[in-house]
């Protein structure tokens, strides 16, 4: 839904149409008096007498042209909740015709920093929806003016959350394309736009993955009429030549599972394969729009897992980037053999300060998180635990799961050097990323996060309304941010 903020500089007028102002936890209204009448605050102070005061937001309605919202603050709210309370805004008015609400920032009374920047950004966060395939779409326009005399948002933090909201967005819209249209060949096209935001970006082909011997990541695409590919893209915030962050995405543009084939049931949600990849590249233009003071670098390997004449078979042997075989015992089990590659690569070419993947790697992740958290897995726990802290800030959490070297027997193969999975049963996301770690050849800090259970919600969250979520962007740049700026 379109957005229009305006921050107004003229002084507050009480005739002002539906107004938002800000209240403690209590919701006392005395501080409140000078912007609203007499009559208003009478009645908003009746009514709030026979109301369940645990809620965080009421509305109350005046008359068919104005409404006073009260928004409650906690003492030291933190800025995830403030977005929150920004995105509960949105929900609560996000219907009828065209509105306007006016913002009366001088009611907030704390000393949160950038409070309306992250309030805005949680409402703008929310708005999202993805209809561009809608033949008839709902045009309405929500109008938000801040007002009061501290209502300026300094250029650079208004830069900050644009930035995060633009690679939000872009990645839910990578990730929303239906795989007819997103397919390999169109994504790797559309990375290439990304050069005029200041990013370098090579795109791999065919033809130079098998010169470099880049065969796991090519044996899962070639039942497909697309091509496949490998994609970098390089943001040199720093003048010198120090070791840059490098992030990794699978990027399976769609996943029938090959010849072990999915059920039909829900198959057609494996559009969304692709949302680690979506994830770096949603980060990647992120950072090169605040224009951050970090080298880092994206990596993501773009194929589209498909049955004919020509695809992978289950007992397959192929030999990775790395010089390792792997024998092939479910083609379903194709985002490791991508990411395989893709890691080898990432670490010889930029030998990079650490490595983080992103992936929606395992069902098995979801069996053991649901869609409260994404799987960590590491072999570094100062990044495991700078990783946690930045998801609890965002929202976007972590939970870390076990890597331990008895695992490996599992995936230990008699005609290879592994197994592309666990043929015993059990720990299936450990096995995983128990495969993953095995193409890390020079001690790298390395993470991966499962993120299967928390790309897409059918039911929507608190930052977003359903479908893509964008998960992963936000994460990682408070990583960046906090630990690494």
């Amino acid at each position: 839904m379109p957005i229009k903020i305006n921050y107004k500089n003229n002084s507050f007028k009480r005739s002002s149409n539906n107004l938002v102002l800000f209240t403690d936890e209590k919701f006392s209204l005395s501080p409140l008096r000078k912007y609203i009448s007499s009559f208003e605050f009478s009645y908003v102070n009746d009514l709030l007498k026979t109301s369940d005061l645990e809620k965080n937001l009421f509305i109350f309605e005046l008359s068919s042209k104005k409404k006073i919202v009260l928004v409650s603050l906690k003492k030291n709210i933190s800025s995830s909740n403030v977005e929150n309370l920004g995105a509960e805004l949105y929900g609560r008015i996000n219907y009828g015709k065209n509105c306007e609400y006016f913002i009366n920032i001088d009611s907030f009374f704390g000393k949160h920093k950038d409070f309306i920047g992250h309030f805005l950004h949680g409402l703008k966060l929310k708005s999202y929806e993805f209809n561009k395939y809608k033949s008839k779409k709902e045009i309405r326009l929500i109008t938000i003016n801040i007002i009061g005399n501290k209502n300026k948002l300094l250029d650079k933090q208004n830069l900050k959350f644009k930035a995060l909201e633009d690679g939000t967005f872009f990645a839910r819209d990578l990730v929303s394309e239906p795989g007819n249209i997103l397919h390999p060949d169109e994504y790797a096209k559309r990375l290439r736009s990304l050069k005029k935001n200041g990013l370098r970006v090579n795109v791999y082909d065919e033809k130079k993955l098998k010169k470099l011997g880049m065969n796991a990541l090519l044996g899962v695409g070639q039942g497909s009429v697309r091509g496949s590919y490998l994609v970098t893209i390089e943001w040199k915030g720093l003048k010198n030549n120090s070791k840059p962050l490098a992030f990794i995405g699978k990027g399976v543009c769609f996943d029938t599972g090959g010849y072990s084939l999915k059920p039909a049931k829900f198959m057609e949600d494996m559009t969304y394969d692709m949302a680690g990849s979506a994830a770096v590249v949603g980060l990647m233009k992120s950072l090169a729009l605040r224009k951050a003071k970090i080298n880092a670098v994206g990596v993501v390997g773009l194929v589209e897992n498909m049955v004919s004449g020509n695809a992978q078979r289950p007992g397959d042997i192929v030999k990775s980037f790395s010089g390792k075989t792997i024998e092939i015992l479910n083609t379903d089990a194709e985002g490791r053999l991508v990411l395989a590659d893709a890691i080898t690569f990432t670490e010889k070419k930029f030998k990079p300060k650490f490595m983080i993947d992103l992936a929606t790697l395992t069902g098995a992740i979801i069996v053991s998180l649901g869609s409260e958290y994404a799987g960590l897995f590491s072999n570094n726990d100062k990044l495991s635990k700078e990783l946690i802290n930045a998801g609890n800030k965002v929202q976007e959490k972590l939970w870390r799961m076990p890597l331990n070297k008895n695992f490996d027997k599992l995936i230990n193969s008699k005609n290879a050097d592994m197994q592309n999975i666990n043929y015993v049963g059990g720990a299936g996301s450990t096995t995983a990323a128990q495969f993953l770690q095995r193409f890390i050849l020079n001690k790298t800090p390395w993470a991966h996060l499962d993120i299967a259970g928390m790309a897409f919600s059918k039911y929507g969250g608190a930052l977003n309304s359903g479908g893509a979520t964008g998960y992963g962007v936000r994460l990682l740049n408070k990583l960046i941010e906090d630990y690494y700026e």
